[in-house]
């Protein structure tokens, strides 16, 4: 069964990201559009998308960000701690976690441990941005939330 990140973890990307239609540089150079996709050549994105478009680039994303976790995490996770590291390599990419502490800590389950590496990925293009700092301590704070079934 694949697994999804939950509604808590879509809404910090959703959040975070934003929804722009219009290309626009993103913090580190790059062409991006819709919920913070990064245009490549093989989109052939070249202007405004629909809100549509926006949200079929979202799903498609958020699907390659979950699977990049699954795949590289080698231990039970819960919901909450699945969807935080979802977030986290939607929004800093698959080779950022891959040879990250936070990675290798979640994988030891040190997971108190690897929380606290969430608020040492708060720069982009060589400074420190508010909005990772305050998307991070979210992320940290999913992450740590134990999930409650009724």
């Amino acid at each position: 069964m694949t697994r999804v990140i939950n509604e808590e973890g879509e809404d910090i990307v959703r959040r975070y990201e934003g929804c722009r239609l219009d290309p626009y540089e993103d913090a580190e150079g790059y062409q991006t559009v819709g919920f913070g996709h990064r245009i490549t050549k093989q989109d052939g994105i070249r202007s405004s998308i629909t809100l549509q478009q926006a949200e079929d680039l979202l799903d498609y994303d958020l699907g390659v960000a979950e699977d990049a976790v699954t795949a590289m995490t080698s231990v039970t996770l819960n919901d909450n701690q699945f969807s935080a590291l979802v977030s986290f390599v939607f929004n800093l990419g698959q080779s950022r976690f891959r040879y990250s502490t936070l990675r290798a800590l979640v994988n030891r389950s040190a997971f108190l441990d690897a929380a606290d590496e969430f608020p040492k990925w708060r720069h982009a293009g060589g400074r420190e941005l508010a909005g990772l700092k305050a998307r991070r301590a979210e992320e940290r704070a999913l992450f740590l939330r134990p999930v409650i079934v009724t």
